[in-house]
């Protein structure tokens, strides 16, 4: 195998048509006046980012760390109506989720999207009876319009045969039933794209140390480039707070008087390599309001989640000891021991849910999205779930609408002029683009693997060509990262000219699955870093 050491030029000149320098995005930021500056690069931000520039808005995002850097990539990865809230009685809220899944994973990314079946074990003395989940996974799938077909009931022996881990002692009936599942770095990467295809402009690693005020008015922000040290600002009619875990904070440059205004759960996750193919994944019940789900992704397994309080710093979350031990023992509930050893944890994370301020359980409060007008004008906007993030964008953009003095109508357009479900760049049908990816291999370099092929098209889409188009000009580019991953080298070139990517953990925690895997090591990293060194 050739080594990339020994190909001193490879990756050193971007493809064509790859993104500005970071100084010269940093002189466009400085010399322009948006309508709108959303601080927040998460999904919220980004997914705001997209319809503002929709509307015909001249916007600018920014974030302190990589896109989707915090608890956007640190979601349990699902795209689903919410199960558990039909236990609230919430009906027109899943009803609206279902709508915004389908809409996301068959119209919207169908490339970076995948149905799933979900398996609901019913054991003996467990907190809900077969009848009940039963007739749970049934109003379910008739509020998605039976679009995954219909909800029932099978036998712990049929379950079994799709995962053969699954726990069958006291064992009584599984309900099953369908929702989505994605890569949620990938998804966010993808919208960020499509923002700045429909006109924005952004940047990573740039962080707000300083709001800009006009006679009381928040007029923009004063940034400092946490990659080189160079400051710059930005002016705008209007800043939205979208800092998530942050949004306070942000707040309280606005005004330091402010009250706190969200509190925060934090959601802990370990990823496991998986000892037997899984054909569905498990919802288990743990008691009457919580869930843990064992999830089949990226080839690996998924436990989790955690819902407890975070009083902490925000860039402190982490995954402790007590956080493993409660998601091992709550998975042990359905799942066999083998698949559930120590040795077999490849990756940990730690995200942190927004949620409205207020007493109570978090498990228990609602994920809503709240906007708020703060004294200078900045609006803050917190909450919400993945599944929904085109209807937050749509919510905000309402918002900004809405808005005393109108600062922004005249120059936008609404909301219900623009088309309901726009694409995500590189929207195809996977299947086809994997397909094509096989066929078309072949040249210069050797045949392209089933499954590097499988995962370009279900991360990228009809993107995919471009990444392979560099494999085949350089073929030391089309080799794997790491035996043990479906990833080549080609994507972190792709990912350093098209995607933003600055830093090795960009590439290896967000870009690629490398640091979910486990797959890292310090000499993957040095080989990333020089990569990302040859920039320009």
């Amino acid at each position: 195998m050739t080594t990339l050491q020994s190909v001193p030029a490879l990756g050193t000149h971007p493809a064509s048509g790859s993104l500005p320098s970071r100084a010269e995005t940093r002189e466009q930021l400085s010399q322009a006046t948006y309508d709108l500056l959303v601080i927040g690069g998460g999904i919220l931000g980004i997914s705001t980012a997209w319809h503002a520039a929709q509307s015909g808005l001249r916007v600018a995002l920014v974030d302190a760390g990589d896109f989707a850097g915090a608890t956007s990539s640190a979601s349990s990865k699902l795209l689903h109506g919410g199960l558990r809230y039909l236990q609230t009685g919430a009906v027109k809220l899943v009803a609206e989720n279902h709508f915004e899944r389908r809409a996301v994973s068959r119209e919207v990314a169908p490339h970076l999207s995948n149905p799933l079946t979900f398996y609901l074990p019913v054991y003996k003395g467990g907190p809900h009876g077969a009848a009940k989940l039963g007739a749970g996974v049934f109003a379910y799938s008739a509020l998605s319009a039976f679009g995954d077909g219909v909800g029932h009931v099978i036998s712990p022996a049929k379950a079994q045969r799709d995962v053969p881990e699954l726990r069958t002692d006291n064992l009584k009936a599984v309900a099953v039933y369908g929702d989505d599942q994605m890569n949620d770095a990938r998804m966010a990467l993808m919208t960020v794209r499509a923002a700045v295809e429909a006109g924005a402009t952004v940047i990573n690693h740039a962080e707000v140390t300083g709001l800009r005020f006009t006679k009381g008015r928040v007029t923009g922000a004063d940034l400092k480039d946490r990659l080189d040290g160079s400051e710059f600002g930005v002016n705008a009619r209007l800043v939205l707070n979208a800092t998530g875990p942050w949004v306070d904070h942000l707040r309280k440059m606005e005004d330091p008087n402010a009250a706190p205004s969200i509190r925060l759960s934090k959601g802990a996750h370990l990823v496991l390599k998986r000892t037997s193919p899984w054909r569905a994944a498990l919802a288990t019940p743990i008691d009457k309001y919580r869930i843990t789900f064992a999830l089949p992704w990226e080839d690996m397994l998924l436990l989790g989640t955690t819902d407890e309080e975070f009083e902490g710093d925000p860039a402190d979350v982490a995954v402790n000891e007590k956080d493993i031990a409660q998601i091992l023992d709550e998975a042990a509930f359905s799942v066999r021991d083998q698949q559930l050893s120590r040795d077999l944890i490849t990756y940990a994370f730690a995200g942190l849910r927004v949620l409205p301020g207020g007493p109570g359980d978090t498990s228990k409060a609602k994920r809503e999205t709240v906007v708020t007008e703060g004294r200078g004008g900045m609006l803050s906007v917190a909450g919400g779930k993945w599944t929904t993030f085109r209807h937050i964008g749509r919510t905000v953009m309402n918002k900004l609408a809405e808005l005393p003095g109108q600062p922004l109508t005249e120059d936008m357009a609404p909301m219900s002029s623009l088309p309901k479900k726009l694409p995500l760049p590189g929207i195809s049908n996977p299947n086809a683009v994997a397909h094509r990816l096989l066929v078309d291999g072949g040249t210069p370099g050797p045949r392209m693997a089933a499954d590097t092929a499988r995962h370009l098209a279900t991360h990228y889409g009809s993107l995919s060509f471009d990444i392979a188009r560099l494999a085949y000009d350089n073929p030391e580019l089309g080799e794997r990262i790491h035996p043990d991953a479906p990833e080549i080298w080609a994507q972190v070139v792709y990912a350093r000219d098209h995607e933003w990517a600055e830093t090795a953990d960009d590439v290896l925690r967000r870009r690629t699955t490398l640091t979910i895997r486990g797959l890292a090591d310090d000499s993957i990293r040095a080989k990333v870093e020089d990569l990302l060194a040859k920039k320009g």
